[in-house]
């Protein structure tokens, strides 16, 4: 892996970028791949912390195959766990794009069913012998 491309956004989301050797534009492919993410994640990305990308070529030493670069992506929402995707395409932008758009549906998909989870919930908190509410 080369190093580090710590970026930061406006809403104080990381987005760290690492690839492996043999993928070349190292600083160009970071900017690609921050404009790729801050425009897939807008709606959501006040939620997210940091985001780290890992590039890789899965045939660096072959000739080149189909659908052989991945997009590793992992996610870490405020208050929840971790939330990882990967996508494989012929391109490093093909990857990085199926890869984003997953990670904002799956993103989506889970704050969606917590607010559903919330909004759902009947019971009053309980509360204890001195009238302090208990968890």
């Amino acid at each position: 892996m080369t190093g580090d491309g710590n970026l930061q956004q406006e809403n104080a989301m990381q987005i760290q970028v690492e690839t492996d050797h043999s993928i070349e534009g190292r600083d160009a492919l970071v900017a690609q791949v921050r404009g790729m993410l801050e425009s897939s994640l807008r709606r959501i990305g006040d939620r997210i912390t940091h985001v780290a990308v890992h590039l890789t070529d899965q045939n660096s030493d072959k000739e080149d195959g189909d659908d052989d670069m991945r997009c590793a992506i992992e996610a870490h929402l405020e208050g929840r766990q971790r939330i990882a995707v990967t996508h494989q395409a012929a391109t490093v932008e093909q990857a990085v794009d199926g890869a984003a758009d997953k990670l904002a549906r799956l993103i989506e998909s889970t704050l969606g069913r917590a607010r559903h989870q919330e909004d759902r919930r009947s019971d009053p908190p309980l509360a204890g012998p001195t009238g302090t509410v208990q968890s």
